[in-house]
């Protein structure tokens, strides 16, 4: 059976949006796995998406005590073979993809965040790289988006961009 995903990252609830878009609580209802790459910056938002199914997640740098209490600064998991790990930062798009290599070794997919700008590229060691930009923050970007992807048979596939309204 394939595992669905939802990445997110950089939902800044309140301080971009009073609340998580519609469209995002509606995606995480239906997958197997939400995974959310920190800047929640209330714990509410967690707690919102925990009521709604599995949560891997990690603390940013605009989150506070609670949530570095209750969340790890880098998560990993496995599914179906497949090494995850998530984490906020990475640094520069420069050189990113050898730095994530190094940083993250026996790694096939690195879900991050802390830009709001959506990413997908594989590192010359062939690890995934997913940042699925913010729901409620698009910055430079032309749209609000959160990603989609469902892991089987050992791989990620069917990764997808989505646009989202802030409602």
């Amino acid at each position: 059976m394939p595992t669905r995903l939802l990445l997110l990252a950089d939902t800044h609830v309140p301080k971009r949006a009073r609340a998580l878009p519609v469209a995002v609580r509606d995606m995480a209802s239906e997958v197997d796995l939400i995974i959310h790459a920190g800047d929640w910056v209330e714990a509410s938002v967690l707690d919102e998406l925990t009521a709604l199914g599995p949560v891997l997640g990690v603390w940013g740098n605009n989150d506070g005590s609670e949530l570095r209490a209750r969340l790890p600064e880098v998560a990993r998991t496995e599914i179906d073979g497949v090494r995850l790990a998530v984490v906020h930062e990475t640094g520069a798009a420069a050189g990113r993809e050898k730095r994530m290599d190094a940083a993250f070794p026996a790694t096939d997919l690195l879900v991050f965040g802390h830009s709001h700008i959506p990413w997908d590229t594989v590192t010359p060691g062939g690890m995934r790289l997913l940042n699925p930009g913010s729901p409620t923050d698009r910055r430079r970007q032309p749209a609000c988006t959160v990603m989609t992807a469902t892991v089987t048979d050992g791989g990620v596939h069917d990764v997808r961009l989505i646009e989202v309204s802030r409602d």
